[in-house]
């Protein structure tokens, strides 16, 4: 599975650690989302996006919320003049599941655009 075909899939509704991703799986995954990086517990992915100014980072926020809405998954963001941290994680499983996976393939899917 590459990221783009990760980006083509969409997320579904799991719950208990069952979901978890294990360590091998979370290592793979990432290799296919460049600058995604693995948050300190483990628990997460996370990624800092550079934009030219708030206008356009606004812009990406909106863009990112649709997709979570229509995936019914949603990423913790921090923004602020020209960056959005985005980090995604499974609160369902205590962790990571293939659903953070595919929501920032989506998210790189937008970018690619």
């Amino acid at each position: 599975m590459n990221s783009n075909d990760l980006a083509t899939r969409h997320c579904r509704p799991c719950k208990g650690k069952e979901h978890a991703l294990d360590a091998a799986q979370v290592t793979d995954l990432l290799q296919q989302l460049p600058g995604w990086q693995l948050r300190h517990d483990g628990a997460a992915i996370i990624k800092d996006f550079r934009f030219a100014d708030f206008h356009h980072t606004l812009g990406f926020i909106n863009a990112v919320g649709f997709m979570a809405n229509q995936e019914d998954h949603h990423p913790d963001l921090e923004a602020g003049y020209g960056h959005c941290q985005l980090l995604w994680s499974t609160h369902d499983v205590g962790g990571l599941s293939l659903n953070d996976f595919i929501c920032a393939a989506r998210v790189e899917a937008l970018l690619a655009r």
